[in-house]
Parts: C-alpha cells; structure tokens; sequence
C-alpha cells in the first residue's frame, strides 16, 4: 500500500503512483495541506539478497553481469527507468523509489564468494546496471567501495556510470584496476543547465562537479568516458555538442549517449514533473517523444529501446556523431581484459601476483 503526494520538496517525484503489481493505494485525505507536511525522509532497509551479481541477455545493453549495492536510489532523478523495479519490491515507483532505499550489507563478502565459485568464468561486471552506485548514502556505508576493494583483489574488471562525483574517493582502486585494464567510468551529464539539473536530478552532483570528476579520473590514468544520457527530445537535446566538447576538454575520452525511456510508471510521473516544473514546454517534449516511439511515450523493444526510431531520433543520433568528430579525442573507448584474473590464495596467489607485476598500476597524480 502507497502513500500518494502531491508536494515533495528535494525530490524527484511529487507523488506516490499506485503499484502496478498491488490492488490497495492509500491517498491523502481532500484537505490535505501539502504546505504544511515536511519532506520525506529518506528510509535505509537492509536487503537480505543471497547473491549480487545479476545477469542479462539483452542485445542493447553492453555488459552481461552487473552489482546493485543498493536498489532504488536517492538521486531522484524524475526519468530514471528504473524507477518501476521498486514495484517488484511492493513500493512505489515515484517518492517510494527515492526514499526507500534497499541496502545490500553483505554485498562484497556475496561478491568474494561468487567470484571465488569454480563456475566463476571471469567477465566485465557493470556497477550498476539499474542504480548509482555513489548515491549519497555510499559516502557513509562504502558498499561501493568493499565492491570494488574484492574486484582489486581478484583483478576483474569492472566498468562504472555514475552521476556523483564520490567516485573520485575510490580513485586509488579505479587506478590500480585500470594499470591491469579492468577498469572504465562513464560520468553520466544529461544537462549542462545548473537550474536545470536542480529540478530534473535533485540529489545529483552539480554540471560542473561531473566535469571536474572527467578530469580527476583522467589524471589518474583511468578511461574516463561521458554518457549523454538520457537525451530528452525538446528539452536537453540541443545540449548534445555542449556536453561533449566540455567533457572532451575535461578529459574524456570517449562517449555514448542514450535517448530517454519512460516505462511503466515513469511515464505519468514524468508527465506530473512537467505540468509542474514546464507547463510551456510539455506539449512538445511530449509531442517530441512519441515521435520517437512510434506515437507512444515507450517503446520496450529491442533495438529501438534506446534510440527510438524516425527522423528525430536520426537527428539525434547524427548530431551526436558529428559534435564527438568536432570535439575530437572521444573515439578511445578501452577494451576491458580479463587477462590478469586471479583468485588469492595459495599458490593461485603467487600466479597471479607474478601477473599482477606485469600491469603497472597507474599512480593518482
């Protein structure tokens, strides 16, 4: 059962859509004053998973294993697709998602044992697939970290996209992985717009902030790519050659982008989002994205998911082409190894550290 609001201040979400997996939705009283009720507080919920590393078999998703330390994520991003997974969860995709935020305690001891398992084939492991992993919270609880402390020690490699320049804490880590080639951040920037980002990202790092982490982690000797997404048609796309000339000057060196998705119940809490933050641009970003989807705000199937289809998601897809060319350096991306996979202990231990000494680990400058 859900707790519908109408106000949410900080957040993402200003409501709680019904759960479309739950029959019963709770909702506020008519004379609910959304003046006088404080913001949500964000809930820490310990998650009791017996494994971490999930898979897929999606042909438009880069990576076939993935770590989520936490599940929902207090960015607040409104556009974020994984907003629905909460439902499977029995929240709600709006306020729930970025205010209950599932924990996984045990997720680097679950990530040593399974990459300790003699099935283990070693392979690039996304962190993450569906949330941050450098949501505010993993300042304080460093499950990110302990994640990427076991990835060192095994020498697997790991790719990263993130919005939060915490990520540059773990720049000894990233370091030492990437002297091996195992290891890749892509820095998300949707807009360039700080008043922007504000509104659409709440909880996020600042334009400026995302910059300076392309430059720390370039300076650190770690790939450091940006991820244009999600480009929202009528609204950030224009921004494309802006975001990819400043990263390349940061430091980039290589992009994608992505066009924006609304699944399930991330639709009409987008739509909310507009009527409120933009009512005299709702119509035609909305308008913009059906053109994109075939005349629907979604288009789940593969190949057209995170592209969209017709002459705007060509323009899209041309200009950002054209702006990487024109800001020069971002056709790098690196290609991950598995090569120095070791698993510690015994004389495994002393294979693979007489490995390790062959891949120099780059030293932060």
């Amino acid at each position: 059962m859900n707790d519908r609001r109408s106000s949410a201040r900080g957040r993402g979400a200003s409501s709680n859509p019904p759960n479309r997996f739950e029959p019963l939705t709770l909702e506020r009283d008519a004379d609910w004053d959304p003046e006088q009720d404080p913001a949500p507080t964000t809930q820490f919920l310990r998650d009791r998973s017996q494994s971490i590393i999930a898979y897929n078999d999606s042909p438009d998703i880069p990576f076939s294993a993935g770590i989520n330390p936490y599940r929902g994520c207090e960015h607040g991003c409104i556009y974020c697709y994984a907003r629905p997974t909460h439902e499977y969860l029995g929240f709600s995709a709006g306020l729930d998602f970025e205010t209950k935020i599932m924990v996984k305690e045990d997720a680097p001891g679950l990530l040593r044992a399974e990459l300790s398992a003699p099935g283990w084939v070693p392979k690039v492991i996304a962190l993450s697939g569906v949330t941050d992993p450098y949501q505010p919270v993993e300042r304080r609880l460093k499950l990110t970290r302990g994640c990427l402390e076991v990835l060192a020690e095994f020498l697997n490699p790991v790719t990263i996209v993130t919005k939060n320049n915490l990520v540059t804490r773990d720049l000894d880590l990233l370091a030492e992985l990437a002297g091996c080639q195992a290891a890749a951040v892509f820095i998300s920037v949707t807009t360039l717009d700080t008043e922007l980002r504000k509104i659409l990202e709440p909880r996020t790092s600042p334009p400026a902030a995302r910059l300076a982490t392309i430059s720390a982690l370039a300076r650190a000797g770690v790939p450091t790519g940006v991820l244009v997404a999600p480009v929202i048609p009528g609204l950030t796309d224009h921004e494309m050659p802006a975001i990819l000339t400043a990263a390349a000057a940061a430091g980039a060196s290589f992009a994608g982008h992505a066009a924006l998705r609304l699944p399930y119940a991330v639709a009409p809490l987008f739509e909310e989002w507009l009527t409120r933050h933009l009512p005299e641009k709702k119509d035609k970003v909305l308008n913009r994205i059906r053109s994109l989807r075939g005349g629907k705000l979604n288009d789940s199937r593969f190949g057209k998911r995170m592209r969209g289809e017709g002459i705007f998601a060509e323009q899209i897809s041309n200009m950002f082409h054209v702006a990487c060319r024109r800001a020069g350096g971002l056709d790098h991306e690196p290609e991950l190894s598995t090569a120095f996979f070791r698993r510690p202990g015994g004389a495994q231990l002393e294979l693979g550290f007489q490995r390790w000494r062959t891949c120099a680990p780059v030293s932060a400058k």
